[in-house]
């Protein structure tokens, strides 16, 4: 169903960014040929997310990830917000804290992973620390390189828990990301959300992608796979996420769980007490 297969990036295969058009956006024409289209994703999600919750036997996990930019704030705005908030969680990792720098680098991501009956968003997430340390130098090439296999480790311990996995790279050209720069420059309602960093990392975009080539390449796996979707339009990033996250929904097999009480000894205990006041009640 959808772009699964289409945006999948299958354990093995190389990745090459600069192959991918961000502009692409499938067979639709527009935002408003689309809309129909993800309206039924989200309302499909929405009933899978309740089965989810009601279960609690399982959970999903949602990693976004992508440059400055890319939209990572807009799929969770556009997309997981008419989910149950009672059953769904969005977390975004910023810099580490002191006491977080004290542990290993999962330390704090474990924290924040989801519980059974749960659907977490990671809105960045421990991929910074193959990203932004790698591009940084902010520790040593044979530190940051051992996390690859971590990572994995991490995630396949996850998945053999019950929690789905699904890893989404947010793929925009460099063109798109200044014009939403400029945006935000010219909106004083969204003024608050620029930086002079926003810039200077655009500098070291080609190594970025170095870092999200082999990041994805080497942590793409069966049971927590990668999806490069094109997110150069906004409406299509949020069609093929939805059609995807509805997808793996369906393969959840999530169905009602049956009741946990005796619902025959409930109607009969409740209801003849029910009609004993009724009854009591015409004689008053």
């Amino acid at each position: 169903m959808g772009y699964r297969e289409e945006f999948i990036m299958h354990p093995g295969a190389k990745l090459h960014l600069d192959r991918i058009d961000p502009s692409y956006k499938g067979k639709q024409e527009s935002h408003e040929k689309a809309a129909p289209l993800i309206a039924e994703s989200l309302a499909q999600m929405g009933r899978l997310q309740e089965l989810l919750y009601a279960d609690a036997s399982q959970s999903l996990l949602i990693v976004l990830q992508g440059l400055d930019a890319a939209g990572k704030d807009g799929v969770v705005r556009h997309l997981f917000t008419g989910m149950n908030p009672q059953g769904t969680r969005v977390f975004s990792f910023k810099q580490p804290s002191t006491e977080e720098r004290a542990h290993d680098f999962l330390w704090r991501v474990h924290q924040h992973a989801p519980g059974r009956g749960e659907v977490v968003v990671y809105n960045r997430s421990h991929y910074e620390d193959v990203l932004v340390v790698r591009v940084h130098e902010l520790v040593p090439r044979k530190v940051w390189s051992k996390r690859y296999e971590l990572i994995n480790d991490f995630e396949n311990m996850l998945a053999k828990n019950g929690t789905r996995i699904l890893k989404f790279y947010l793929h925009i050209s460099p063109e798109e990301q200044l014009e939403r720069f400029k945006q935000r420059l010219d909106d004083p309602a969204r003024q608050w959300k620029i930086s002079e960093s926003d810039y200077s990392e655009r500098l070291l975009w080609p190594k970025y992608t170095e870092a999200y080539e082999e990041a994805i390449e080497r942590t793409s796996t069966k049971t927590a796979p990668w999806f490069v979707v094109p997110a150069n339009h906004k409406w299509f990033r949020d069609l093929a996420i939805s059609q995807i996250v509805a997808d793996a929904m369906s393969g959840m097999n999530l169905k009602t769980p049956p009741p946990r009480i005796d619902l025959a000894a409930i109607r009969k205990k409740y209801h003849a007490a029910a009609e004993k006041g009724r009854r009591k009640n015409a004689w008053a």
